[in-house]
């Protein structure tokens, strides 16, 4: 049985006590220290970036001494500015809005995106392929050659099928659980690479 919702767990209160807006901060910082993902003067972007603890992080990593690295919060919702960070209030689905303000060509996509949850297990896990579908649609337009992309999924009936079409086009395909991820979560990250 999965332990109780805690809102103020150990992760959460790490978080405020080091000045992230958020718990899932430490996910992203297990999937970097795995992967090696965020490097001095890349450009990245942050799909589904609110409250703008990715966008935090990323941008300490990615900044150098020259002033280069470039980091782009995208969300529905407005991000409370960040410094060194580039926020954009913007539908992901929104193709026309996100051209005009997406450089050519990033480093890495990551996304923590999930959809509204509406209790029933298959439909939230369909939606969350939906949405990571569309993650993808972004990293095939603007990823650059051997860039990467993390997206977040809820695992069920249709992980499988997505991880099988996902390695039939992307060169590397990895799974990661983050230790930080609450013990109810069905959620796993996806890590792609050109």
């Amino acid at each position: 049985m999965p332990k109780r919702y805690t809102p103020n767990d150990k992760w959460s209160q790490k978080a405020a006590a080091e000045g992230y807006r958020a718990r899932s901060v430490y996910k992203l910082m297990e999937i970097d220290d795995r992967f090696r993902l965020l490097k001095p003067g890349m450009t990245v972007l942050d799909l589904g970036a609110a409250p703008g603890s990715w966008c935090q992080y990323a941008s300490e990593k990615v900044r150098n001494t020259k002033g280069e690295g470039r980091v782009i919060g995208i969300d529905l919702t407005e991000i409370e500015p960040i410094e060194g960070v580039e926020t954009h209030v913007v539908d992901i689905k929104d193709t026309d809005a996100l051209e005009k303000i997406l450089p050519q060509y990033v480093g890495l996509i990551i996304s923590d995106l999930a959809p509204k949850t509406s209790g029933i297990q298959d439909v939230d896990q369909w939606k969350s392929i939906e949405l990571s579908q569309v993650v993808l649609d972004i990293a095939r337009k603007h990823l650059k050659p051997n860039g990467k992309c993390v997206l977040k999924i809820l695992r069920g009936a249709d992980f499988d099928a997505f991880i099988r079409e996902c390695k039939k086009e992307w060169e590397t395909v990895k799974t990661f659980e983050a230790r930080a991820s609450r013990d109810r979560s069905k959620e796993i990250y996806v890590i792609i690479q050109m």
